[in-house]
């Protein structure tokens, strides 16, 4: 476990040797934000809808007592919507999708020797293939939580509503009852951090890959498995130093 640790830092140490140029590495990072992003805005979106949903009628099932203002349901969707569905679930769905996309892509070029093919041209493959996509990550992980807040909300306004579970003006005011902003600070912290965990991870899995097919398929499934570990380790301890 210490040597993979160390092996992983000395991985990260590498993305800051020998880079490419800035106008390359933003290109990349582009095309990179891409394949992360706008390619997982689809089930981003509907995991957080239904997320959303299911939590204000679970949510209004449990509050039964009379003497608990219908309002409360709002509030509580709100509060588990922002602290912790979605930046947590959203970074657990994406490290399932990006995750082992990006091992599965590194993995396959480092068993048909396109890695190899870089370093002899002069390269530095690590940053030339792993540094985009890290930042991709860092800058669009955040984009997409602030969208599944709003979704995620929005389901649970809809499902609450529909099923004659609260009015409308009941589910509003619960959403506008004891805000504190910093937890929009808080979600978005949690979504960077993330964010750099699930791309670096499986980048580290995939770039080690060796042998054949099988090991990339492998490596997609250690850098998911690693993934949701490190986010939920993750999770706890941001949630004791910043809450």
């Amino acid at each position: 476990m210490l040597q993979a640790l160390g092996k992983y830092l000395l991985f990260m140490s590498s993305l800051f040797i020998r880079r490419e140029s800035g106008r390359i590495l933003f290109n990349r990072t582009i095309d990179e934000a891409i394949l992360i992003g706008i390619n997982s805005v689809l089930i981003v979106s509907i995991v957080s809808s239904f997320i959303g949903a299911v939590t204000c009628v679970q949510v209004a099932y449990n509050l039964n007592n009379a003497f608990i203002p219908r309002s409360t349901i709002g509030f509580m969707v709100r509060e588990m919507t922002i602290l912790e569905l979605a930046p947590t679930i959203t970074s657990i769905v994406l490290a399932g999708k990006v995750g082992s996309s990006i091992a599965g892509g590194l993995g396959t070029m480092q068993i048909t020797e396109q890695v190899d093919a870089l370093e002899v041209m002069g390269i530095n493959s690590a940053s030339y293939l792993v540094l985009p996509k890290v930042v991709a990550a860092i800058i669009v992980f955040p984009l997409l939580v602030i969208l599944a807040m709003f979704l995620s909300i929005l389901g649970g306004y809809l499902a609450g509503t529909l099923s004659g579970e609260l009015t409308a003006q009941e589910y509003i005011t619960g959403l506008r009852e004891q805000f504190i902003p910093y937890n929009i600070a808080f979600a978005l912290i949690k979504s960077v951090v993330f964010a750099f965990l699930i791309s670096s991870i499986s980048s580290f899995r995939g770039y080690y890959t060796s042998g054949g097919a099988l090991e990339v398929g492998a490596a997609s499934t250690a850098a998911v498995t690693n993934s949701v570990i490190a986010i939920l380790v993750g999770d706890f301890v941001l949630a004791n130093l910043l809450l």
